[in-house]
């Protein structure tokens, strides 16, 4: 099988080249890395399965000349790049499968609506496939088995850093996905329905174990509240409120908090300078950011990084009122060296092997809606995640 890479230079789509090229990968698939930028694509490893080729998603020509000699397409452009749609209908029309980091809810409900014309055309599309939709979407699906009925699923992300502070604010992923997440409105279900909530609202204060201790979590743009209340085997046991919300490490917070407030949450609307050019502020703030990183780069303090998704379920198991908490704890470790961010870039690569490795299945599918979860939670604990169930029976 070929796996194409669009985006394949980029932080998420070169982390999961790296694990399909790497120890825990089927070590069958040649995989295409694509990139606008030569430079960049140099630099990725130099391994067997692995080959480069400069292209240029926005040239339809070019897109479908890649499309033609692959098996499966990973959308590693960001979102916000404003490629997703055309890169998700061109895969259609050549019938490659078809995955993607996710759509921040965005496009989800657009990919969504493709469900029935991908089937008819014998097509497989898994959208939002990283850690956060991907790994959190299964988790979802881990809570919702062990439960006959459900009231609530509850859905959280956080991570913290130890260590000396930083000269320098380095993203832990895109920074356009981080603004939107503290900029935009998002999309939670409540009382059966999706409504329509303020930027990070729906505060809620957890008194997690070390080394996070007391969290803060609000609500942010997502796109797991708009599939997995409406998935099969979780819509059909009476789910009645569905949220995610996301606390990033206090210092990381109140800076792109900051951000937001000094006007960057709107950052794709052009602003026009002295001289009568227009910039985006996004990539404005992109290079400024990566100057600095670059400058201070020699005196970075060693940090320690730790994340924690959890889900936490409620509602009835023969009839008892019953909690479900299931748990991925990232720790440093010493295969995450280099990674951006290793949970995206590995979940990625775990979920298009498992993709690969079955019968494919037609349709436009959101994680907890395509994958064995014991399998997928199996390759998660390969890659030294903590994993963890907890059910407790109220009787």
């Amino acid at each position: 099988m070929k796996i194409l890479v669009l985006g394949g230079a980029g932080m998420m789509g070169s982390g999961s080249i790296r694990d399909l090229l790497g120890e825990f990968s089927d070590n069958e698939h040649q995989i295409v890395a694509s990139d606008f930028s030569q430079p960049a694509l140099d630099r990725l490893p130099d391994h067997p399965r692995l080959s480069r080729v400069v292209g240029d998603v926005g040239d339809p020509e070019q897109l479908a000349r890649l499309l033609e000699d692959c098996d499966l397409c990973i959308n590693g452009v960001p979102t916000f790049a404003g490629h997703q749609m055309t890169i998700f209908e061109a895969c259609l029309r050549a019938g490659r499968s078809y995955v993607d980091y996710g759509g921040m809810g965005v496009y989800t409900v657009q990919q969504k609506a493709f469900h029935r014309q991908f089937q008819e055309q014998g097509v497989t599309a898994v959208i939002g496939l990283g850690a956060d939709p991907g790994l959190s979407n299964v988790i979802c699906r881990a809570c919702a088995d062990r439960l006959d009925e459900i009231d609530s699923i509850n859905l959280y992300w956080t991570s913290t850093i130890l260590g000396p502070e930083s000269p320098a604010l380095e993203p832990p992923y895109s920074p356009s996905t981080i603004l939107a997440e503290y900029a935009n409105p998002s999309q939670q279900f409540l009382e059966g329905e999706l409504r329509e909530m303020p930027p990070r609202a729906g505060e809620e204060t957890w008194e997690l174990p070390e080394p996070f201790g007391k969290t803060t979590f609000m609500f942010s743009q997502h796109s797991e509240p708009l599939t997995v209340p409406f998935a099969a085997g979780i819509a059909d046991k009476g789910i009645k409120e569905f949220t995610w919300r996301l606390a990033l490490p206090q210092e990381q917070h109140q800076a792109w908090l900051n951000l937001v407030k000094a006007g960057f949450g709107d950052f794709d609307s052009p602003v026009t300078l002295a001289d009568g050019h227009q910039v985006k502020p996004l990539e404005v703030l992109q290079k400024v950011m990566q100057r600095h990183l670059q400058r201070h780069r020699p005196e970075m303090p060693t940090q320690e990084s730790h994340e924690l998704h959890f889900a936490v379920g409620k509602g009835r198991k023969a009839g008892l009122n019953t909690t479900v908490t299931v748990r991925v704890l990232g720790s440093p470790h010493s295969l995450y060296e280099d990674y951006v961010d290793a949970s995206t870039s590995m979940n990625m690569s775990i979920g298009v092997q498992q993709i690969l490795k079955n019968s494919l299945r037609p349709g436009v599918w959101a994680p907890e809606e395509y994958f064995d979860v014991q399998a997928y939670l199996r390759e998660v604990e390969r890659r030294h995640f903590k994993v963890s169930v907890e059910t407790v029976i109220l009787e």
